[in-house]
């Protein structure tokens, strides 16, 4: 299936040139991630497969005569006899079918997603946002001053993560303006209206605790890069 496409060519830019205005006024280097999902969550799908094969188990240890009474009527023949051997089977092919079934339905993203729980989500999205800060703005400014704006849209998450200088400087709590400011863009359906109100934010904070010195180098990237 393919990405869904969030926002145009058109908003790339504007989320890039958004970033070079901030970046105007702060020695901070401001990295935009923009990503479909955070991760595949198919141990969470595997889960609740198993988990739904086990109920089944279950149900056929506290209601043993009904699925074969079942069977029985299915096939037509009310004499069969239920050796251990063909209850067993029975039970296995069940609790497999079972599994099976709720795999599938999975393979929805809808479905998916609204069985993974939220905290699950949050986690998955803040641990993939400081991965791909490590990667993408840890360490790589000469000055310590790289601060990524994670967006992951199938979660409804965002992360703001930041490198030693800034975090030094800056509380956690700060960024919240920053993250309302997206979410009330988001809710109403503008993507890159909420990452450019996010940079913009961010840009104040920076502006304030990291001015731009004279001789600033623009060293990290000012495109929004989709993942």
């Amino acid at each position: 299936m393919p990405k869904p496409i969030y926002i145009s060519a058109q908003d790339h830019t504007r989320v890039s040139e958004a970033v070079a205005l901030a970046e105007t006024q702060t020695a901070g280097e401001i990295v935009t991630i923009l990503a479909d999902r955070s991760d595949g969550y198919s141990d969470i799908q595997f889960a609740w497969a198993s988990l739904a094969a086990f109920l089944t188990l279950f149900a056929f240890a506290l209601c043993p005569t009904v699925p074969t009474e079942l069977v029985n009527a299915f096939i037509g023949n009310w004499n069969f006899e239920w050796t251990a051997q063909a209850l067993f089977t029975l039970v296995a092919v069940c609790a497999t079918l079972t599994f099976a079934l709720v795999w599938l339905i999975q393979q929805s993203d809808t479905v998916r997603f609204a069985l993974i729980p939220g905290i699950v989500r949050t986690n998955r999205v803040h641990d993939r946002a400081i991965r791909a800060f490590r990667i993408g703005a840890e360490r790589r400014t000469q000055g310590r001053t790289g601060i990524l704006i994670y967006l992951s849209m199938r979660e409804h998450r965002a992360e703001i993560v930041a490198d030693e200088a800034i975090a030094s400087k800056v509380d956690p709590e700060i960024w919240g303006e920053a993250m309302d400011a997206m979410i009330g863009e988001l809710k109403q359906g503008r993507t890159a209206d909420a990452m450019i109100a996010a940079v913009e934010r961010v840009g104040t904070v920076l502006a304030r605790h990291v001015p731009r010195s004279d001789n600033d180098v623009n060293e990290l990237p000012d495109r929004l890069i989709e993942v």
